[in-house]
């Protein structure tokens, strides 16, 4: 599915001249001012917001704080259209959260390329919270709102890790959030579900484990929380493209050729 884009205007004109930028490259939704938006955010799984700054009921300034100091929006990139070009204005957008600033008339190339570096940013550090066995949860948060909710998250996880009852609805009480809560910035932050988040966490922690050598594989496997050793076999050949025991061997092989140097 291709990433989706909020557009925010009161400007029927400018919506679709923003549409007609992004169409083919991005799934497209639309609000008229920062009270459609909010509604929107709270029934889609958005990307990235572009708004304008001046707009009726609630203007960009005002949805671009709200989306930055929500904790289940904090982590979606917003860019800010104006045709505001003040230095000042520029530093309240900044201020409140904004992750670009661009005026109009803008350049369609420059928006494109605005809009696929924030994306792309984003993609890298999911790529490596998901898919390296010892990166830690929290470095998928790019700003201190972020490194705390993972933190706490993290935690809370790490504390349950050996239950293996620990699944999203119990995980969701444990974090005082709805269930969608949880699944929107977990799901935004991480590109994975709750549920696939507990199957990683459990997987990172075995894999600290295989690091430290002091532990069969049976061991492990029962110390976060798998039903069996053959089931944590499986999902670590799934998430890291190799099995705990060619994993051990790597970093046996590893410490080897440190000590050798």
């Amino acid at each position: 599915m291709l990433p989706l884009i909020l557009l925010v205007d009161d400007e029927e004109l400018i919506l679709s001249v923003l549409e007609v930028t992004l169409e083919g490259h991005y799934a497209i939704g639309k609000a008229r001012n920062g009270k459609e938006a909010l509604a929107t955010l709270d029934n889609e799984t958005v990307h990235l917001v572009i708004c304008d700054v001046m707009m009726p009921e609630m203007d960009g300034f005002e949805l671009c704080r709200q989306i930055k100091s929500k904790i289940e929006y904090a982590q979606i990139p917003v860019i800010l259209l104006t045709a505001k070009n003040s230095l000042e204005a520029k530093v309240i957008g900044l201020e409140l959260g904004a992750d670009a600033y661009i005026e109009k008339p803008f350049s369609e190339d420059h928006l494109l390329a605005q809009i696929a570096s924030l994306l792309y940013n984003r993609n890298k550090i999911r790529e490596f919270f998901t898919t390296s066995p010892l990166a830690f949860i929290h470095a998928a948060g790019q700003n201190k709102d972020e490194e705390q909710f993972l933190k706490q998250l993290g935690q809370t996880i790490a504390d349950h890790l050996e239950d293996p009852a620990l699944d999203v609805e119990k995980l969701a009480g444990l974090m005082m959030l709805s269930r969608i809560t949880l699944y929107r910035k977990v799901k935004a932050l991480s590109d994975c579900s709750p549920a696939e988040l507990i199957t990683i966490s459990r997987l990172k922690k075995a894999a600290e484990l295989l690091a430290e050598g002091d532990n069969r594989i049976y061991e492990i496997a029962d110390k976060v929380g798998f039903s069996s050793a053959g089931s944590f076999t499986r999902n670590f050949l799934r998430q890291f493209n190799m099995t705990p025991t060619e994993y051990l061997q790597s970093r046996q092989r590893n410490d080897k050729g440190g000590a050798a140097k």
